[in-house]
């Protein structure tokens, strides 16, 4: 099940860990319990302090609890963590055996803080880019505190359970066996909504924050690449996000980067952070805009206000706020979101094998989808509002061949049936006939592109009509002093080694600005 090459590198992880670790399993007679047998006897053999017992005594099978010997500490998996939660396995190994967690103390004393019972159930899929950041968070929780404890349920694998529990999207949390969450959402995310007082105590911390000369609002690529540009001119720089790493973090595969042939969102996205980290810049995570203010006078400080109630100031302001998936804005999407409604075909897919889906969508995303889809559902849908599909020529050779697929062309998706608690089939409109159709479905995936975070900007900023930025060609908007960058703006062609370097233009011609500000700024100091 492991390779000899990724056994090496598991057994140089473990030589990390200082307390004895249990692996107890429960299991029955199925293959997949025999595939999880041989997956813990080998970790257990890489390591004299990892040792595997089978106990069968939790009702979940196959299942297993990662246990420090003789204490209450662990986390449990149920199913075979591979795939994209390998890391959080190898994780909660260290985390379990001693290994101190790369939080900083902070975190640590608020979690150890909590007061109260909490069981967190996680259901994840192995193909889920965004699951190990909330596996990961959780079982970290489970280990600094022991009245936390995790279990992360692969939902492909426990199918019965998931459609009991009416699980139609991962990750899907449930708290003490009540809807938790759904999404991806870190540590931090965590604590602030089962620590109310978590967001008062950031604002008040953030409104006593000296002015910075650069402010960048956003934490994706063009962000991240704003902040390392103007850190690196030696001037005062923070950082605004409402989740760092953005829209990225939605990525699966990314193999147009330059100079790096394969790489996921996730793991980009933690690589931007840990280098804008490298570098002295003020990182307010979990922080929404919602206003501007801009300067009263040439040279002034312009505000952001946030949501949280605090503000910040600043010389000069990066706007990079990027952009979310598009939606059809058609009855029943919002009440059908992750009831059959979504957005990550990779994330949710596994959830509807055996199933009939629709894909909204004839670009390159949509077919890609559908192409995924298909060696999973029933049978897919593809529904193009256009008279053909936009997407590359070798994407649709590939879609036609599949015989489990229905294309439709000029169609108009008019709304999303359900039954009140999922999605049921969905009505579209021939643009053709002008005639109405209906199809019974148990999925829809959305993939008709994305729109600017930009609502909060309208009156301040000039914005076009699709909501972008109005930038020139040195990243300058309509306001002096606010500079923007990346999928926000007019930027043709969305892509994220475009927005780094727009991130960087609009540095450098934010540190441009300042320099050119501060003769003036002297003249009347000496005043």
């Amino acid at each position: 099940m492991l390779d000899a090459k990724l056994q090496e590198q598991l057994k140089a992880y473990l030589a990390n860990i200082t307390e004895p670790v249990e692996l107890v399993a429960s299991q029955d007679d199925g293959a997949k319990s025999q595939e999880m047998q041989q997956l813990l006897e080998t970790i257990a053999g890489l390591s004299d302090k990892i040792s595997y017992v089978r106990a069968d005594d939790d009702a979940r099978r196959p299942s297993f609890l990662i246990r420090r010997a003789g204490t209450d500490i662990g986390v449990r998996f149920a199913g075979i963590p591979l795939g994209h939660e390998f890391t959080s396995l190898v994780l909660a190994l260290l985390q379990v055996g001693g290994h101190p967690p790369k939080v900083s103390q902070e975190v640590i004393d608020q979690i150890k803080a909590l007061e109260g019972d909490y069981h967190f159930e996680t259901f994840f899929s192995l193909s889920c880019q965004n699951c190990p950041d909330v596996v990961q968070a959780l079982n970290l929780m489970s280990v600094i505190n022991p009245r936390i404890r995790s279990t992360s349920i692969d939902g492909a694998l426990f199918r019965e359970e998931v459609e009991a529990r009416k699980v139609m999207a991962v990750p899907t949390i449930f708290l003490n066996g009540q809807e938790f969450g759904q999404g991806r959402m870190d540590v931090e995310q965590i604590l602030a909504k089962l620590d109310t007082g978590a967001v008062a105590r950031a604002a008040e911390k953030i409104k006593a924050k000296e002015p910075f000369d650069v402010l960048v609002v956003g934490g994706g690529p063009a962000g991240a690449a704003a902040a390392i540009y103007a850190a690196r001119k030696g001037i005062r720089t923070g950082v605004v996000a409402e989740r760092f790493g953005g829209q990225v973090l939605d990525t699966m595969a990314i193999e147009n980067f330059i100079s790096v042939p394969y790489t996921e969102g996730p793991k980009l996205g933690a690589a931007l952070e840990q280098h804008v980290k490298e570098y002295d810049v003020d990182v307010m995570n979990l922080q929404r805009a919602v206003k501007l203010i801009p300067a009263s006078a040439p040279g002034g400080l312009t505000e952001v206000q946030l949501e949280s109630g605090a503000s910040v100031k600043a010389k000069a302001i990066i706007l990079s706020t990027g952009a979310r998936w598009r939606q059809m804005n058609v009855p029943g999407e919002n009440e059908y979101r992750n009831k059959g409604v979504a957005y990550c075909p990779h994330c949710d897919g596994p959830l509807f094998k055996g199933k009939r889906v629709a894909v909204i969508g004839g670009g390159n995303s949509g077919v890609e989808a559908a192409i995924d889809l298909a060696g999973l559902a029933s049978h897919v849908t593809l529904i193009e509002f256009d008279s053909k599909l936009r997407a590359d020529e070798v994407l649709q050779r590939k879609l036609r061949s599949l015989p489990n697929v229905t294309i439709i062309t000029s169609a108009l998706t008019t709304e999303v049936l359900g039954d009140g608690s999922k999605v049921v089939g969905l009505t579209y409109k021939d643009r053709n006939s002008d005639t109405e159709h209906k199809l019974d479905l148990e999925g829809i995936f959305v993939q008709i592109g994305l729109v600017p975070n930009t609502e909060w900007l309208a009156g301040t900023v000039a914005l076009t009509p699709r909501g972008e930025i109005q930038i020139d060609h040195r990243g300058e908007t309509s306001v002096e002093g606010v500079f923007a960058a990346g999928d926000a703006t007019t930027v043709p062609y969305k892509q994220i080694v475009i927005a780094m370097g727009q991130g960087a233009t609009a540095a450098l011609s934010a540190f441009d600005y300042l320099i050119r500000l501060a003769p003036e700024e002297k003249e009347v100091q000496a005043a």
